[in-house]
C-alpha cells in the first residue's frame, strides 16, 4: 500500500499532538539558541533554534572551550563518530583561544560545498536540536532563512537526524522545503533551486545523505526518519493560498509575520515610501487577513508585535492556534544575545529610553531590517567608521554569473572594490553592514581582529511594553518561563 503525502501529515500532526499555543522566535545567529528553545519546549509550548549559521557556531563555541562540555556531549552522540572526531580535532580548543587569537574560520557555502563543511554543517545542527531536545519530552523546531539556501539540503538532514519536530522557513517562497524535508527523511538525494543573477535558469545545490552519513555495511538498512511538521513562514494572504493549493508545496501550517517584528520583514506591497526617519510606510494592502488563512485548513500562528495576554486572545478569536513570539524571549536570561547588550536592553527597556526603527538599507539581502539604536554597535557612527571592510563569512553573498560563464558570489556589504570588480552597482552599497558579522557579535562571538572586536547589531521588534512589564515584574529580569506564563495569562 502506498503512503500518501496527506497520510504523511497526519502521521506527524498525530506524533507532535496538539498545535502549541505559543511559539518562540528563531532569532538571529544564536539568539535563539539551544538553551532558550529547551526552556520554552520544557514548558509545553514550541522551542525553536535557529538554524542561521550553525556551523560557525559550532566551530566558535568549541574554540572558546565548549563550556560545560555541550557541544562535545551531542558530537558523543552524533550517528558518525568519525565526523565527529574530525570537527573536535579541527576546532576544540581546551581551555579556549585566547582573548586577541582570532576564530578560525570556516570554508565558505556553494553551490558545490567542500566535504568538510558538509559534514560541519550536518552535525552543528544536530548538535543544537540535540541540545533543545535534551531532557524533556516538549517540542522542538528549527528556523531557516530561505534566503541562505546553499547550506539548507545539509542543515535540514542535521535538524532531522536529532529527531527535530518542527522546520520554519521564511525569507523567501518556501515551496521547495515540504518536498526537501520529505526526500532528506528518506536518506535519499536532495535537490534544491538556486537562483544564479545572469543565468538563463537556475543551478542546483544537491546533497546525498549517504555521502555524508552511510548506512553501516552490516546493517539491516536504514529506516526513514521521523518527518517534522513543516511551518511556512509568510506575509501575505497570496503566498499561503499558492502554497496550500499544490500538495508538494503544501505546509504543515502557516506563521504570518507582521511588519512590527523584529529583524527582516517583508518590504511594502505598494510604491516604496519611507517616514521622517527613513522607515518604509506600510499601507492597507500590506494587511494580512488572517481569516482568510485560517480558512485553507491548516493551523494559524500570528506573529509581530503579539507578545501579550490580549494578542493571544485575538488570535484565537480569528480561529489562529496562536502566536510567535520573538523580542520577549530575545531579552529573556536563557536567550544567547551578549550578556553586555542583553543589560543595555533592558535598562533602557525600563527607563522608556530604547529606540527601535526600521531600516532600509541596512541588510544586503534588500528587506527591511529592524534594529535597536545602541552605543557601540552598527547603529554608532564611531564603531562602523573604525571597522574595516572585510567579507569573511559569506552567508549573505548572491550567486552570479560571471563573464566567463562560471559562478561567483557577492555580496554589498564586502569591501567596495572587491564587489564593484564583481559587477555590483555602488548605489547598492548604500549603508549595508555586514549582518554575518554583526549578528555573531551579538551573540557574544565576535570574530577578533588584532585589538579590534566586530561591532554588533542587534535586532528587535517594534513592541517593547510586553518586555518593560515583565522586567519591572521580575525586578530587573526574568525567564523564558515567565515569558510564556505571562502570554498564557487568562
Amino acid at each position: 500500500m502506498s503512503i500518501t503525502i496527506e497520510d504523511q501529515r497526519s502521521d506527524r500532526a498525530a506524533r507532535v499532538g496538539t498545535p502549541p499555543r505559543i511559539v518562540q522566535g528563531g532569532m538571529g545567529t544564536a539568539i535563539s539558541g539551544w538553551a532558550l528553545a529547551r526552556a520554552v519546549a520544557r514548558t509545553g509550548q514550541l522551542g525553536v533554534v535557529s538554524g542561521t549559521a550553525l556551523d560557525v557556531v559550532c566551530a566558535r563555541r568549541l574554540q572558546d572551550g565548549d563550556p560545560g562540555g555541550h557541544v562535545r556531549r551531542a558530537l558523543a552522540a552524533f550517528p558518525d563518530p568519525q565526523i565527529a572526531l574530525r570537527i573536535l580535532d579541527t576546532y576544540f580548543v581546551e581551555g579556549g583561544i585566547a582573548p586577541d587569537t582570532p576564530y578560525r574560520p570556516v570554508l565558505r557555502h556553494t553551490v558545490a560545498s567542500a566535504r568538510a563543511l558538509q559534514e560541519l554543517t550536518v552535525a552543528a545542527n544536530f548538535v543544537e536540536v540535540f541540545l533543545a531536545k535534551e531532557g524533556h519530552d516538549g517540542v522542538v523546531g528549527i528556523n531557516y532563512l530561505h534566503k541562505i539556501d546553499l547550506p539548507l539540503p545539509a542543515s535540514c538532514y542535521g535538524a532531522l537526524l536529532a529527531g527535530v519536530d518542527y522546520v520554519c522557513v521564511g525569507a523567501g517562497n518556501p515551496a521547495d522545503i515540504p518536498e526537501l524535508v520529505r526526500t532528506l527523511a528518506r536518506h535519499e538525494r536532495a535537490a534544491l533551486d538556486v537562483r544564479i543573477v545572469g543565468a538563463r535558469s537556475d543551478l542546483q545545490v544537491v546533497f546525498e545523505p549517504q555521502d555524508i552519513v552511510p548506512p553501516s555495511p552490516t546493517g539491516p538498512g536504514r529506516a526513514p526518519l521521523s518527518m517534522p511538521q513543516v511551518l511556512a513562514i509568510v506575509a501575505s494572504v497570496d503566498l499561503a493560498e499558492a502554497l496550500a493549493a499544490d500538495p508538494r508545496w503544501r505546509p504543515d501550517g502557516f506563521v504570518v509575520e507582521g511588519p512590527l517584528a523584529g529583524g527582516h520583514n517583508a518590504p511594502p506591497r505598494g510604491p516604496r515610501a519611507v517616514d521622517t526617519i527613513g522607515q518604509p510606510v506600510y499601507g492597507a494592502r500590506d494587511e494580512v487577513d488572517i481569516a482568510r488563512i485560517v480558512a485553507l485548513g491548516l493551523p494559524v500562528w500570528v506573529a509581530g508585535a503579539c507578545a501579550s495576554p490580549q494578542a493571544v486572545r485575538r488570535a484565537l478569536a480569528l480561529g489562529a492556534a496562536g502566536v510567535q513570539a520573538g523580542t520577549v524571549f530575545a531579552v529573556s536570561d536563557e536567550s544567547g544575545l551578549a550578556t553586555t547588550l542583553k543589560d543595555q536592553i533592558r535598562r533602557r527597556v525600563m527607563d522608556d529610553d530604547l529606540q527601535v526603527r526600521a531600516d532600509w538599507r541596512v541588510s544586503p539581502t534588500g528587506f527591511p531590517f529592524r534594529v535597536a539604536e545602541l552605543p557601540g554597535t552598527w547603529t554608532d557612527p564611531a564603531a562602523v567608521a573604525a571597522r574595516r571592510p572585510v567579507c569573511d563569512l559569506g552567508f549573505l553573498r548572491s550567486a552570479y554569473l560571471t563573464d566567463e560563464g562560471r559562478v561567483d558570489y557577492r555580496c554589498p556589504a564586502e569591501p567596495e572594490g572587491v564587489y564593484l570588480r564583481k559587477g555590483g552597482r555602488a548605489a547598492n552599497r548604500d549603508g549595508r553592514v555586514c549582518l554575518c558579522n554583526a549578528l555573531f557579535a551579538a551573540c557574544g562571538m565576535p570574530q577578533r581582529r588584532g585589538a579590534d572586536r566586530e561591532p554588533a547589531l542587534v535586532t528587535v521588534g517594534a513592541d517593547l511594553e510586553p518586555v518593560a512589564r515583565l522586567l519591572r515584574d521580575g525586578h530587573g529580569s526574568y525567564s523564558a518561563a515567565d515569558a510564556v506564563a505571562y502570554l498564557l495569562t487568562d
